[in-house]
């Protein structure tokens, strides 16, 4: 682990607003080949979620992060529901672990998404291995 990396696990970052925009999940799904009329694609949590979270912990000092060693190895989703184009969802990440073993760190993180209710939509959960 980085200097100071040791304290992250367990950390929490601040809740991150996002607004589903209509127009972006059109071109995200046709990108990836699906219909646009049929909503909002279940893989567009990469955008949503984790994408709206992870910047905190990449750009934290104390999780001394290094992104020229980092490999994204997992990522999963699960969820309640999902969300409808022009929602707006709140998205709140977390280091669930930071472990060292054989000379790499081990990193997860999780974000939880709710609704404007504040009713649970998703949870990302993302594996980051950082090579010594």
């Amino acid at each position: 682990m980085g200097a100071g990396a040791a304290g992250v696990a367990g950390r929490t970052y601040p809740p991150v607003n996002f607004q589903i925009e209509p127009a972006r999940v059109a071109a995200f799904a046709r990108a990836i080949g699906a219909d646009p009329s049929e909503g909002v694609p279940p893989t567009f949590a990469a955008v949503y979620s984790l994408g709206a979270t992870a910047p905190q912990l990449f750009g934290d000092p104390q999780a001394a992060i290094d992104f020229a060693r980092l490999l994204h190895a997992e990522q999963e989703f699960t969820w309640a529901r999902h969300p409808r184009p022009d929602e707006a969802v709140t998205s709140r990440g977390r280091v669930a672990s930071d472990v060292s073993r054989r000379g790499m760190r081990f990193v997860t993180f999780e974000t939880d998404t709710a609704d404007a209710r504040g009713q649970p939509l998703c949870r990302s959960k993302a594996l980051f291995v950082i090579r010594s």
